[in-house]
């Protein structure tokens, strides 16, 4: 099994800057501001033919007894239990200071081994500017600058020579969906539901999560990634820099995800940035849950006013699965898995071209597409042009001249034969060659166009 490796330390000296140079991503957000990461934040790494798992926490701030930086100083210590080595992270520009020393000490008690980091010493004696740490009482300090990488390799080496060599697991295909939706409507809340723990920091209040959290987990034997966002405000009232990126990250995560839960909160209105949101979803072409959430604690007239206000503004999602849950108390929350894996496996199936040309041809002898003037437009064959979301690509001649309600004909027709719950369908069209037609005139080779259309 792969080491894990937890990076620890005050605010601000670091973490998620080495947290990336460790992973070779930019999946940490990182800002000269403390605080910023949160929630413990999960990824890979190799160095020198040895993988490992590296574990980006926020700032631990060991004598703190109220507010959010409790929940932060508790993630940061589960993700030390967790850990088979901790790498301590310092300034180096600033040197050892008190919270240092209250870190260090729990530390030493925790029964792994320790490294410290003595990180932004980019031009620095390394010797000068490890002196002070050795008070610490740690291994001994390594100087480094993890936005330079120096001397990041070297400590990499030094932690990962305590374990043995182990193999690359092999990459799994299995549902990633991300838990999106505006600020404080559950996501954090629901993410903890799902997982069974206090994986997340869920705090009533609003835009606690800041970056998008992977946690890969297992349920009933199946393999999953869950990814807890941040809320996404309406653009007019995004007005920190970090909140504006962490909007961005959760774009990002709704990208790389195979299907998206969307949150909605049953005490409030749909609004008009809840509709923006699934938009959003619907255009990129992903799967799509939708979770109301806070169902139990809604009186009658919420509840009425809510389904009402679904199907005015959020019509256009007519393929996605609705549950009515509450994440505090886990009403409903295990059937979403049930429209998740029915999502991924619409979004994921592949058709082969013979069932789906025998699925459009027996649909165009039901219903023949209107004349365009004297010619009636030719549905040869289709094929399937790729997966999350299915692609349907028609062949055939004159297919411009087919009505978008004939479109939507075939698309109702593909879903229902092939059962596409819970995603998006995209339905091209392309034009077959004229082999008369001279190759310096128009219309002599297949039109490039496409017409994307969602179920």
């Amino acid at each position: 099994m792969k080491p894990t490796i937890a990076l620890v330390g005050r605010p601000n000296v670091g973490k998620s800057t080495l947290f990336n140079r460790l992973t070779k991503t930019r999946d940490a957000l990182v800002a000269d501001q403390p605080g910023l990461t949160r929630d413990r934040h999960y990824g890979h790494g190799k160095v020198g033919g040895k993988p490992y798992f590296v574990v980006d926490t926020g700032g631990f701030e060991p004598v703190v007894d109220e507010g959010i930086m409790v929940e932060m100083a508790r993630q940061t210590l589960q993700a030390v239990d967790e850990a088979d080595a901790v790498i301590f992270i310092v300034d180096g520009r600033v040197g050892v200071t008190p919270q240092d020393k209250l870190i260090a000490q729990h530390l030493r008690q925790v029964g792994r081994p320790v490294w410290v980091a003595v990180n932004k010493a980019e031009g620095m004696n390394q010797a000068v500017v490890t002196a002070d740490f050795y008070e610490l009482g740690l291994e001994t300090p390594v100087a480094v600058s993890a936005s330079h990488g120096e001397g990041v390799r070297e400590l990499l080496h030094e932690v990962l020579s305590r374990f043995d060599d182990v193999e690359d697991e092999p990459a799994q295909d299995h549902p990633k969906f991300a838990v999106v939706g505006r600020p404080n409507v559950g996501k954090s809340t629901l993410v903890n539901a799902i997982l069974g723990e206090e994986r997340v920091i869920a705090f009533d209040q609003p835009g606690t999560t800041r970056d998008s959290i992977f946690i890969d987990f297992e349920r009933n034997q199946a393999h999953y990634t869950i990814i807890d966002t941040a809320g996404v405000r309406r653009r007019g009232k995004i007005n920190e820099t970090i909140e504006k990126f962490s909007v961005i990250k959760t774009m990002q995560a709704v990208e790389s995800a195979n299907v998206a839960v969307l949150v909605l909160d049953a005490m409030q209105e749909v609004s008009d940035q809840d509709a923006r949101l699934a938009s959003f979803i619907l255009e990129t072409g992903r799967a799509l849950v939708v979770a109301i959430n806070k169902w139990e604690a809604a009186s009658a007239e919420q509840r009425d006013r809510i389904k009402r206000e679904i199907a005015r503004k959020l019509a256009f999602l007519e393929f996605a699965k609705f549950h009515y849950i509450s994440a505090l108390s886990g009403h409903g929350v295990g059937d979403l898995f049930k429209s998740i894996d029915a999502a991924y496996a619409a979004a994921m199936i592949k058709i082969p071209t013979p069932k789906l040309t025998r699925v459009l041809q027996l649909a165009v002898e039901r219903q023949q597409p209107p004349l365009s003037g004297k010619v009636r437009p030719k549905l040869r064959y289709a094929h399937q042009g790729g997966t999350n979301p299915p692609v349907i690509v028609v062949h055939g001649n004159a297919l411009e001249q087919v009505p978008a309600a004939y479109w939507r004909y075939l698309e109702h027709t593909f879903i229902k034969t092939f059962k596409l719950q819970g995603t998006p369908l995209r339905v091209q069209y392309k034009l077959g060659a004229n082999p008369y037609a001279s190759d310096d005139r128009p219309g002599s080779k297949p039109n490039p166009r496409t017409k994307l259309r969602g179920a």
